[in-house]
């Protein structure tokens, strides 16, 4: 294009908007996430997040549960070591085992072939400047949406890291957590009770491993009584889908799953909470939100107003997708998102 009596070629044009728009940072720490910002790629690439949302909406259409994996994908991303998209490493430069190869992640983690896919239409129309960090939390959003969420903004510039470690997938929560427990995992993270809460109500959709809640219908002990928290009506549907010789002695997943809501399973909505009031909660960690009285009161809250939970739930996950980001400088925007360029 011309200025003057000068001529800026396309290719320098495009490098002064990366510049401009992916602001340098001295320091080798990770940041808090106010360096993200809402149209990030609307000069840069500004198809983005439109190609993002086509795919995702072709993949959610053929199977709803492929919104429930790209929600958690997200989660566990961020909720390990920041939002870097450390979660899609296939193997990183140190040889260590991965996040996604870690007993909280291993065969349960569904959506990877959409992110695969993003990735490749994005690096076709806009080589080297879509991070595959920022590719996860639209695909997040999206997935949210086509499973019946209110739409919400995603703030981007996120950049993606090197380093993906499966021991450090230790601190991600787990469904025999109580309501202490997880308050503080969540508080290490900067997110509150409140939001621990709305979140939750992710498990509106998806589905769980028997494996994951059979003690809740066993016991330790197969002859010891169920958990009295739970609905008996609904132990015993429970217990008709996962006998207990199908459960694994070697604490591996089972083949057999359940939805986790029992209500309006093929919906992201706040029936979930509806469930915890009819003590339908799948998991120890969500029946366990119902049970406490210091999250009782939200949960019934919740549970009465829909569009109050779907608002609650995409503030939250922004304020999830600001969690420990590298921007400016820092890390890299992968080819591909399963190796480190």
């Amino acid at each position: 294009m011309k200025v003057g009596a000068l001529t800026i070629s396309s290719t320098v044009v495009l490098f002064f908007f990366c510049t401009l728009l992916q602001p340098t940072v001295a320091t080798s720490n990770r940041l808090d996430g106010n360096h993200l910002h809402r149209g990030f790629y609307n000069n840069i690439c500004p198809q983005a997040e439109n190609i993002v949302s086509k795919i995702v909406k072709k993949y959610v259409r053929r199977d709803l549960g492929i919104a429930a994996g790209l929600i958690r994908l997200h989660f566990h991303d961020c909720f390990v070591t920041g939002c870097d998209a450390s979660i899609l490493l296939d193997e990183t430069p140190s040889g260590e085992e991965v996040e996604k190869a870690s007993p909280a992640n291993g065969k349960s983690l569904r959506g990877l072939e959409v992110i695969d896919e993003i990735k490749s239409k994005l690096e076709y129309k806009c080589p080297g400047i879509v991070s595959c960090a920022d590719i996860l939390a639209f695909a997040a959003r999206d997935a949210a949406v086509y499973a019946g969420l209110l739409s919400y903004p995603v703030a981007a510039g996120r950049r993606d890291g090197r380093s993906s470690r499966a021991i450090e997938t230790m601190i991600l929560p787990r469904p025999s957590q109580s309501v202490d427990q997880l308050t503080e995992l969540f508080a290490r993270k900067g997110l509150s009770q409140d939001e621990m809460v709305v979140l939750s109500g992710a498990h509106s959709i998806g589905h769980a491993h028997c494996s994951t809640f059979h003690t809740r219908l066993y016991g330790p002990d197969p002859l010891q009584s169920q958990d009295p928290t739970l609905d008996p009506f609904y132990a015993l549907f429970l217990k008709f889908q996962c006998p207990v010789w199908t459960i694994p002695e070697d604490g591996s997943l089972s083949k057999d799953k359940v939805p986790l809501d029992s209500i309006s399973p093929t919906r992201l909505d706040n029936m979930y909470y509806v469930g915890l009031k009819e003590g339908k909660g799948l998991l120890t960690s969500d029946q366990a939100l119902m049970n406490n009285t210091r999250t009782r009161d939200l949960v019934h809250l919740l549970a009465e107003n829909p569009m109050l939970w779907s608002q609650k739930f995409g503030r939250a996950m922004g304020r999830l997708g600001r969690m420990d980001v590298l921007t400016g400088r820092q890390g890299e925007i992968r080819r591909q998102c399963r190796r480190v360029n």
